[in-house]
């Protein structure tokens, strides 16, 4: 039986990670994921990454094109004017921050955009940049390819398809949205969870290869407009219930790339091998 029509039906992008992201009509991808995804981080006064995972309220801050750059904004606090961000920082100013088990150099933002942040947060936060010079690998036991990796948690792209989160949302007293997953790359067409034997896939004429299954965590219980959490822990407490291997609860694919390559939406998707 020969395999189902695939499609690329979104392409998303993270400027600032755990910040709102971007819907793309065509992205390059680059050593480190799509391009422009999760450069920039916020950490805070000890140079700590910071995350919806401790601070929900990061969900309210809004990331929007502008021009050679992203503006941001605070859906809930309408004095604080745009914040213009460029797509690159500059290197005046440099510091080490820890990401996870990383300790990595950044490159600082302006002064003004850590006022603002600082304001929006209520702490004292600093605006950093990854720069292509620093070398930030995905973890090494399943990178036999030498991969790198932005500020994203651990590799530089994230699969799911769309009959995934349809399955999900029939076992949901509410539905919820594909942001709640943060996926870069979302694909239409195929059973659910199909992706979960996948190994080498292409998406237009750009290879990929699908590494493990992502594990969830409670950033996927939080209302990405309101940064409020969802009652009894939805839909996390579900997926726990049909999608759980070992302690970890898996819903998508992470996955690595070629390097190089463009992708639009509407691109087809074709599996290559399964694991």
């Amino acid at each position: 039986m020969p395999d189902a029509i695939l499609t690329l039906s979104q392409l998303l992008i993270y400027p600032i990670k755990s910040l709102g992201g971007v819907a793309v009509a065509e992205a390059d991808v680059t050593p480190r994921g799509l391009r422009h995804d999760r450069r920039w981080l916020l950490v805070d006064a000890k140079n700590q990454f910071l995350t919806q995972r401790q601070h929900p309220e990061l969900a309210l801050l809004a990331v929007a094109p502008a021009h050679n750059g992203w503006l941001l904004t605070h859906r809930q606090r309408p004095e604080l004017l745009p914040l213009y961000i460029p797509f690159e920082a500059t290197p005046e100013r440099t510091l080490f921050v820890t990401i996870w088990d990383d300790l990595v150099w950044a490159w600082r933002g302006d002064a003004v955009a850590d006022a603002w942040l600082s304001r929006a947060l209520d702490r004292e936060i600093r605006l950093v940049y990854m720069s292509d010079m620093v070398r930030r690998d995905v973890e090494p036991a399943r990178n036999p390819e030498g991969q790198l990796v932005s500020f994203a948690d651990a590799y530089p792209f994230l699969l799911i398809g769309e009959a995934a989160l349809a399955d999900l949302n029939q076992r949901l007293p509410t539905p919820v949205p594909m942001n709640r997953f943060r996926p870069s790359l979302v694909f239409s067409g195929g059973p659910a969870y199909d992706d979960d034997q996948w190994a080498e896939f292409r998406v237009g004429d750009v290879p990929f290869r699908a590494v493990k299954g992502c594990a969830r965590c409670v950033l996927t219980t939080i209302d990405q407009q309101t940064a409020t959490k969802t009652p009894q822990g939805e839909p996390l407490r579900t997926l726990a219930a049909y999608r759980s291997t070992g302690s970890k609860v898996l819903f998508g694919q992470n996955v690595t790339g070629p390097g190089r390559g463009h992708l639009r939406v509407g691109d087809a998707v074709t599996v290559l091998s399964r694991r």
